[in-house]
């Protein structure tokens, strides 16, 4: 309501009773006139008056959950299999006015949980994603020089926002993170890559990538931190680092040379820095491969936090 109309209320005058003569102890009394109204009259103009400055508002309003992110040495995995014994891989939106609608664009990424953009990646990531990725694979690192991360799937709607999933603790690289990986830095990659290929030594979990199960998926010795690397292949994805994209994990073809360091994955978490790749508890890696959809056209955007967000 903009305004209100001022209430009409004219006082009625009373007609006088007729007054008898002067001392004559025998005339009519005077009426006393009816108890004026004006208490009731101030309180319905002052209800007017409230409703007009929006001192009451209509229904409740809602609210929008904040969605946060966070944010090992490396060798390919022929290396993995035969060098036994070697060290490890180790916004809170605001509540709608009480009578503001929401235009629909609006309304389509305001469900709850949904952002406009994946929170965390700025614009140089934003803009390398392409229109028919519907999944992206974030993980963040703590810091440039560290080896904990957290990786999250983010999922766009049909709209065109995105939805995060749960945020799962993992490892990257024991030096950390660089822009221009090369083997043996003990640093992963940062950048955008696809997702396309897994594998392992145990049986597909049930997803939908091309998987490769194969014997060969091993690895042994210990990591950084003295903690044993069995069971580091049981499960992978592989990232599509300096590989032949739709060929098995174990391929060590490298398009752009040796130097450049390869066999960049994601796999089985053991409780320690990498040589380069990232790595996840077993149960989660078996919840990624099966939540990764080759439709989606699946994605991971790696690195530091503040390189993500830069």
């Amino acid at each position: 309501m903009s305004g209100t109309r001022r209430a009409s209320n004219p006082r009625r005058r009373q007609a006088a009773a007729p007054v008898s003569p002067a001392g004559h102890r025998g005339g009519r009394r005077r009426r006393k006139p009816p108890k004026r109204r004006a208490r009731k009259l101030m309180t319905s103009t002052a209800m007017l008056l409230a409703a007009a400055a929006g001192w009451f508002t209509v229904g409740p309003g809602r609210s929008f959950p904040a969605v946060t992110t966070a944010g090992a040495p490396d060798r390919t995995p022929d290396q993995a299999a035969t060098e036994q014994g070697a060290p490890g891989q180790g916004a809170t939106g605001q509540p709608d006015a009480a009578h503001t609608v929401a235009p629909p664009a609006d309304r389509s990424t305001r469900a709850a949980g949904t952002l406009n953009a994946i929170a965390g990646l700025g614009p140089d990531f934003v803009a390398k994603i392409p229109a028919e990725t519907r999944q992206v694979l974030v993980a963040s690192g703590v810091g440039k020089d560290a080896s904990d991360t957290t990786v999250t799937l983010w999922t766009r709607t049909a709209e065109g926002g995105w939805t995060a999933g749960t945020s799962w603790p993992a490892h990257n690289a024991y030096k950390g993170w660089t822009t221009s990986h090369a083997s043996g830095d003990l640093r992963s990659p940062i950048g955008l890559f696809s997702l396309t290929d897994a594998g392992g030594r145990k049986a597909d979990p049930g997803g939908k990538l091309p998987y490769d199960q194969d014997s060969s998926f091993v690895m042994g010795g210990t990591g950084f931190n003295g903690e044993p690397l069995a069971g580091s292949f049981d499960y992978v994805v592989a990232i599509n680092y300096n590989r032949v994209v739709g060929s098995s994990p174990l391929d060590t073809r490298f398009p752009e040379g040796a130097a450049k360091g390869g066999g960049i994955w994601l796999h089985v978490d053991h409780g320690g820095p990498t040589h380069g790749c990232v790595s996840l508890t077993e149960d989660h890696m078996i919840e990624l491969i099966k939540q990764l959809d080759p439709a989606a056209h699946p994605m991971i955007a790696m690195g530091d936090a503040a390189s993500l967000a830069a």
